[in-house]
């Protein structure tokens, strides 16, 4: 962070809004164009929170965002059950200047994890009416979106045989399964998985940072779409 912004941040966390008004008005159109991006940078690659990479996933996907740490991610309205139903956005985003550190790299492999898991959650979320949204980004910049019910058949199993090495005989008080994890080798024969985004020139240009089967796999979706 800039010192420029780191100012403007403070400004607006121990002063007072007319301070904060003064000081942005002195800046020319340029400078809070680079200071608005400067800090879209910094907030949509925030390892700490994925919550802007949630809204935007969520919204693409035409759900409107709850905004809240507990529950589902967003809710749409629905003719046909005549009611509400909840989106669990699992965005992934990968920065490439870790990855030059990293001994083995990651790429997205189109997966996600739910964390401190339990067979009654996963009963709760296999009785609501679910669907998953998936997203991939790299240093922030979306490369695809993808939908499908969490009650599709091999996911369900993945997050089913995770849980039941870890609580074989059913949930203990106070204890959880840290993280169920998945990537797109389990829900990627779901007959109703959607394409939201997807763009042929940025997977394309970002091929090396997805895992190889999972780049075919999109590559198929884009020419498959192309060609209906």
């Amino acid at each position: 962070m800039n010192n420029e912004l780191y100012e403007i941040i403070k400004i607006y966390a121990t002063g007072t809004h007319k301070e904060l008004s003064s000081l942005l008005l002195d800046k020319s159109k340029d400078q809070l164009i680079s200071l608005f991006n400067s800090l879209i940078t910094i907030y949509i690659n925030d390892k700490n929170s994925s919550l802007l990479r949630e809204y935007v996933t969520v919204s693409l996907a035409g759900y409107v965002p709850t905004n809240t740490k507990i529950g589902y991610n967003g809710f749409k309205q629905s003719v046909q059950i005549g009611g509400d139903i909840p989106c669990e956005a699992k965005p992934q985003n990968l920065n490439t200047e870790d990855n030059k550190i990293r001994k083995n790299p990651r790429r997205l492999n189109g997966g996600g994890n739910f964390t401190d898991y339990t067979h009654k959650r996963l009963l709760k979320d296999k009785k609501g009416n679910l669907n998953m949204l998936i997203s991939g980004f790299v240093d922030g910049e979306l490369i695809y979106v993808l939908e499908f019910p969490f009650n599709c058949y091999s996911f369900v199993k993945k997050l089913k045989g995770q849980l039941k090495k870890r609580f074989p005989d059913g949930d203990k008080l106070g204890e959880f399964l840290r993280s169920a994890n998945f990537t797109f080798e389990h829900y990627k024969n779901c007959k109703t998985l959607k394409i939201i985004y997807l763009e042929k020139e940025k997977l394309e240009k970002h091929e090396k940072h997805l895992s190889r089967k999972f780049f075919d796999f999109l590559s198929k979706k884009i020419k498959n779409e192309t060609n209906k």
